[in-house]
C-alpha cells in the first residue's frame, strides 16, 4: 500500500487520482501506524510552511517521517518541508535535506507558474526522462542547491528541482500535473 500523508495541505487528491490511473492503490492518512506499515510514502502538498509544520508536530508526524526507511517522495511543499528551514513563516522544518528554502526575490515574477525544463538531473527518478522534458511548477519559494540536489531548473536563478538522500526523494515540480513525463517519474519512484 502507498500512504499519502494528510497534513493540512492541498493537492493531495490529484496525487491519489494519478496513482489510481497508474494502477496503484493508495490511502490518504495521518495515522502513524498506517504510514509506518506502508510500502511507499508520498508527501505532497500545496500550502503554507509554518501551519503545515505545526500540523505535523502536533501529531508527532515530524518524528515518524524522519524515522521512515521505505521509499519516501515529497512533492512541492513536501520538498520544502523536508529542508532545514523555510523563510515562509520563519519555519524550522524536518531537516532531512541540509539546505534552506528561500522566497524568490520580489523583483522576480512570483510565483513561478508553468512548464520548465531541467538544466541537470541524475538518479533513479529520471530513468527514461529526457533533459529537454518539461515539468510543471507552481511555487514562490525554492530550495537552494546543496549536496542532495539531483535535478536543477532555472527560474531567474538556479534552484533544486529534485533532491535525494538515502530513501528520501523530493520534487519541487508536480509530477502529478506534468503529463507523461510526470507519470514516468512517479512510476520510477513506485518501482524503487
Amino acid at each position: 500500500m502507498i500512504a499519502i500523508i494528510k497534513y493540512n495541505a492541498g493537492n493531495i487528491l490529484s496525487v491519489q487520482n494519478t496513482l489510481t490511473r497508474l494502477g496503484y492503490k493508495s490511502e490518504i492518512t495521518n495515522e502513524k501506524k498506517a504510514i509506518c506499515a506502508s510500502d511507499k510514502v508520498i508527501f505532497p502538498g500545496v500550502g503554507e510552511a509554518s501551519s503545515a509544520m505545526r500540523y505535523l508536530r502536533d501529531r508527532e508526524l515530524d518524528i515518524v517521517i524522519s524515522d521512515l526507511t521505505q521509499p519516501f517522495l515529497g512533492i512541492c511543499l513536501g520538498l520544502q518541508l523536508m529542508c532545514k528551514s523555510s523563510e515562509e513563516g520563519d519555519t524550522d522544518c524536518l531537516g532531512i535535506f541540509d539546505t534552506r528554502v528561500k522566497l524568490f526575490p520580489p523583483d522576480d515574477k512570483v510565483p513561478h507558474i508553468g512548464w520548465n525544463c531541467f538544466e541537470t538531473f541524475k538518479g533513479p527518478l529520471f530513468k527514461d526522462v529526457s533533459i529537454q522534458d518539461d515539468v510543471y511548477f507552481v511555487h514562490s519559494y525554492y530550495a537552494e542547491k546543496c549536496k542532495h540536489t539531483v535535478a536543477t531548473c532555472n527560474y531567474v536563478r538556479p534552484f533544486s528541482a529534485a533532491m535525494q538522500k538515502d530513501n528520501f526523494y523530493a520534487t519541487q515540480f508536480h509530477p502529478e500535473k506534468s503529463a507523461d513525463v510526470g507519470a514516468q517519474i512517479l512510476k520510477n519512484f513506485l518501482q524503487l
